[in-house]
């Protein structure tokens, strides 16, 4: 089995080593991952095809042999993943396992061998793995029984691979259509209360109280498509589905796979043995080409009429600032500049009264311009730090490469901890944290040098000089101070975002597929605009009311919006998560504080460079004496 297409993998960045400094490698990289990290070992398709034909052994053409990896198990209570190994399942520690980026190793990726292996067109019946057997008298092998148990008390799932596929498990549901996910489940439990678990409603002998039903056997079907190459047919795998059951054998020497289920008492003393086997068939398909293969494991997970009504509501909130801006623009500000540059008239009134102050340095500068550097490099993946004319450039370099940075190095190596002490396979070795460093000190504090020491000699002439006595601001109303107006700001860009913005935390932390990479992009665009015209309309109308402090407000407005994105996040995971434990709600709210720490950067620089610009220009073109 070919396993090229690893490095490609959603969860595998195959752009990790260009991406510059801590902020692109881990965090940047933390979003965009982390929003597909349901696909679990997604590969990118259309890679260096895979031939089968059924002669034994390997030739130059084809390979008769079927492997299945297996990867991490997760589930969407808990946000703590595990290894395969570490649940007491049928393993194979002879077979070498791939070998994981940095990418998989940060995100808990762990892709091993397993003792699953079949022959290319050969279907079989009933085959026994192997068999664990427990004596709860004896203390590790309680464990062992205990941790399975609390695996499907938790709804932990598997996630297999074949050929470089997710393997699926399709179910029906309600009209008729099928559900198809990328994982399938340990097991189910019926609680005390007679409460069962999603699993347990699949077959309807699964109903005893404070029973565990562990799914011993799998049915996997393997799809094919034959076509002639080079005088040769060959095969090439298009689908894999299974189907979990639970079936308790009673005589190991004749495995029938059938009768009652796999039971585990909830208070169960005795000795126990489980034996897993599975079955596997193929099937041939002539419809259904090689570089189509993806589509049976999308057919359904079609939103793209909820999609659509988001993009169409984000694109009325645009239509609506555009025409506010274009309205500003082309009439009320082109008559200002109008009015403003007839000789006759001597008075300034509006905003141009203020062109004296309006590009007089703001209050904690230095900050403001971390900030905006951070901002910038997640905006364009390059490093712009601004200094507002300032001298303390090595300062503002050594705050820029560190600030931000530490934060979240902080908050991941916190987080880090305690994926440790509860032996999660995301907790990220030390030899890991030795690397991360050294790409951050190694990269990016460097280049951060490089860009504050050019930009140092860098002089920006503002359109307006600046007065030397600063000029006083009328009194403001409620409306228009900076606070209504920040929260005002980042209304309607979250308008815009907060539908596809459900998709994305379905992904992440409910391990959905997240397929619809051009709505994002569309929305992407739409959210740049958004902020861009909000703070702009905002910026003008304080202006125009002679509050000449802009800085901080154009940077504050849109990035207000990263508010809104943590409510919503607090919002989903007590309204639609299942998500228990101290631990894994430290990491859910861990990780988001660096999500919205990362959003909060990137729109406040969108909407400070586009107040910015909108500023030097309209002052650019009206004559001051």
């Amino acid at each position: 089995m070919s396993i090229r297409g690893f490095c490609l993998g959603t969860n595998s960045w195959s752009l990790w080593p260009t991406l510059p400094g801590l902020r692109g490698l881990l965090v940047l990289g933390l979003i965009l991952g982390l929003q597909t990290a349901s696909s679990n070992a997604f590969y990118l398709p259309g890679l260096a095809p895979v031939n089968f034909c059924e002669v034994k052994g390997e030739t130059n053409y084809c390979q008769s042999s079927i492997e299945l990896y297996v990867n991490r198990l997760d589930s969407v209570e808990s946000v703590l993943p595990y290894e395969y190994n570490t649940f007491d399942f049928c393993h194979d520690f002879k077979k070498p396992s791939p070998s994981e980026n940095l990418g998989q190793v940060l995100f808990g990726e762990r892709i091993t061998s397993s003792p699953y292996e079949f022959s290319f067109n050969k279907s079989e019946t009933c085959v026994k793995v192997c068999m664990k057997s427990y004596d709860t008298a004896k203390e590790d092998q309680k464990k062992k029984l205990d941790f399975l148990k609390r695996g499907m008390q938790l709804n932990y799932q598997h996630h297999w691979i074949i050929d470089n596929m997710p393997v699926v498990w399709c179910r029906d549901i309600n009209g008729g259509n099928k559900y198809c996910t990328t994982g399938f489940p340990i097991g189910c439990f019926v609680t005390q209360s007679g409460v069962s678990s999603d699993a347990c409603f699949m077959h309807p002998e699964f109903n005893k109280t404070n029973t565990y039903y562990i799914f011993n056997h799998v049915d996997i079907t393997i799809t094919y498509h034959s076509e002639n190459e080079v005088d040769w047919y060959v095969s090439k795998l298009v689908s894999a589905r299974l189907e979990p059951k639970s079936y308790k054998h009673v005589d190991e020497n004749h495995l029938t796979c059938n009768g009652t289920p796999m039971e585990i008492p909830g208070d169960y003393t005795d000795k126990l043995n489980i034996t897993y086997t599975y079955s596997v068939k193929f099937e041939e398909n002539k419809q259904i080409r090689w570089g189509s293969r993806w589509d049976y494991i999308l057919v359904s997970m079609s939103h793209t009429r909820i999609q659509w009504f988001s993009i169409l509501n984000s694109f009325v909130v645009v239509l609506f600032l555009t025409g506010m801006v274009a309205m500003i623009i082309l009439r009320t500000l082109h008559k200002d500049i109008i009015r403003y540059n007839q000789e006759d008239i001597q008075k300034d009134y509006g905003w141009k009264l203020v062109h004296g102050d309006v590009f007089r340095p703001p209050r904690h500068g230095m900050l403001l311009s971390i900030l905006l550097g951070q901002g910038t490099q997640v905006l364009i993946m390059t490093f712009i730090t601004l200094s507002f004319r300032g001298l303390k450039w090595k300062t503002n370099f050594l705050l820029t490469a560190l600030l931000c940075p530490g934060v979240v190095f902080v908050d991941i190596f916190i987080m880090n901890l305690i994926l440790w002490i509860e032996g999660s396979s995301s907790a990220i070795s030390f030899g890991t944290l030795i690397g991360i460093l050294a790409l951050w000190f190694g990269i990016s504090v460097p280049l951060t040098f490089l860009g504050a020491y050019v930009g140092s000699f860098q002089k920006f002439d503002y359109p307006v000089s600046t007065n030397q006595i600063p000029r006083h601001i009328p009194h403001q109303d409620f409306i228009r101070r900076p606070l209504f107006s920040i929260i005002i700001g980042g209304v309607l860009p979250f308008g815009c975002i907060f539908i596809q913005l459900f998709f994305i935390l379905n992904s992440i932390w409910s391990h959905q597929m997240y397929i619809m990479f051009g709505f994002l992009f569309l929305v992407f665009i739409i959210l740049l605009i958004t902020c861009s015209e909000a703070t702009i309309l905002l910026c003008y109308f304080h202006l125009c009311s002679e509050d000449y402090h802009w800085w901080w407000r154009a940077f504050l407005t849109s990035s207000f919006t990263a508010v809104y994105f943590f409510a919503y996040a607090v919002y989903y995971f007590f309204a639609r998560l299942k998500i228990t434990g101290i631990a894994s709600t430290i990491l859910y709210f861990g990780y988001t504080m660096i999500m919205v720490l990362i959003f909060f950067l990137f729109t406040g620089t969108i909407g400070f460079f586009s107040c910015f610009i909108f500023i030097s220009k309209i002052y650019s073109v009206v004559k001051v004496d």
